[in-house]
């Protein structure tokens, strides 16, 4: 286990050292900034403590379906889930380090015992997938295939009827509309294919354009029964204006981001985490809207820029 262990570390390490130190410093700038909210929360509502435990649970339970090197260590070493479990509680651990200085030692245990707990789920690729028809169009790729991995239209379902159910508090349909924007997000966590890449797009312009639009497109309309839950709430109209201009923002980052660093799965993963809390940032302290401008201006220019560096037909 620690040789297994001392292999994580200088692959994550390898993987920091490829996006740069710019970008390094950047990402955890924006990480500091989340720890230093993080912990406003957890000083201010102390119920917070148990909400945490199940984000990091599904956090690594998502990571861990979508590893490549399962198999290659379930081959290799029969023992590999004690691996993995040592792996998640040091990850746990880390987590747990933001609850000891409140006191919380009952959210603390329970970050450290969830995650492990992810050891036993199967990688996502192991799921059968059955021929049935979609309402999703094919061009939106990562919507047919993210609806049937991340078993989506069930999500929705559970986060439409939790709106309804507690209609009278805004929180409540603006907390599910979030909560949708971050399983919409997992979709764009997976690069395509070279070949769908090439044989799909006249220029890079064009192919990120399809991208945004259909992201746009379908989040709006799985998004609107959420919306007119928000619209008939105290925040009316302008609150849902808001929430809605928000989310597609974060969305478009998440997009551009994929392409950005395409093709090299982790470091764009690490780039749309860092997105998405600059964009959690936002609504925190405003001041990070100047940052997120910058961001999104460098994630258009770059991203085209990458794509160029393929030939379209």
């Amino acid at each position: 286990m620690k040789n297994y262990l001392l292999l994580r570390l200088r692959t994550q390490a390898r993987q920091w050292a490829e996006l740069g130190w710019w970008r390094a410093l950047l990402l955890l700038f924006i990480g500091a900034g989340a720890g230093a909210q993080l912990l406003r929360l957890l000083a201010a509502h102390p119920a917070a403590q148990w909400v945490l435990p199940p984000l990091v649970l599904l956090a690594v339970a998502g990571a861990h379906r979508q590893r490549t090197d399962l198999q290659f260590l379930q081959l290799t070493a029969p023992q590999y889930r004690r691996w993995l479990l040592g792996e998640y509680a040091l990850l746990g651990l880390l987590a747990a380090a933001w609850l000891l200085p409140f006191g919380y030692w009952s959210g603390a245990g329970l970050r450290v015992l969830l995650p492990p707990l992810a050891a036993w789920l199967p990688p996502a690729a192991e799921r059968i997938a059955r021929q049935h028809r979609s309402l999703v169009r094919a061009e939106a790729f990562e919507w047919v295939s993210g609806l049937r991995r991340r078993l989506g239209w069930l999500l929705w379902l559970a986060l439409l009827a939790g709106a309804a159910a507690l209609r009278q508090h805004t929180a409540a349909p603006a907390g599910a509309l979030a909560a949708w924007l971050l399983v919409v997000v997992s979709f764009y966590d997976t690069p395509e294919p070279l070949p769908m890449l090439l044989t799909g797009a006249r220029s890079p312009a064009h192919w990120l354009r399809a991208r945004v639009g259909w992201a746009a497109v379908y989040f709006t309309l799985t998004a609107a029964p959420l919306l007119a839950l928000l619209v008939l709430s105290p925040a009316g109209w302008a609150g849902a204006a808001l929430l809605l201009g928000w989310s597609l923002t974060v969305l478009t980052m998440v997009v551009l981001a994929k392409y950005t660093f395409y093709p090299h799965l982790t470091i764009l993963r690490y780039a749309q985490a860092g997105v998405v809390a600059l964009g959690l940032l936002i609504l925190a302290d405003s001041v990070y809207v100047a940052l997120l401008a910058a961001v999104l201006v460098g994630l258009l220019w770059r991203s085209r820029y990458r794509l160029k560096t393929y030939r379209y037909d």
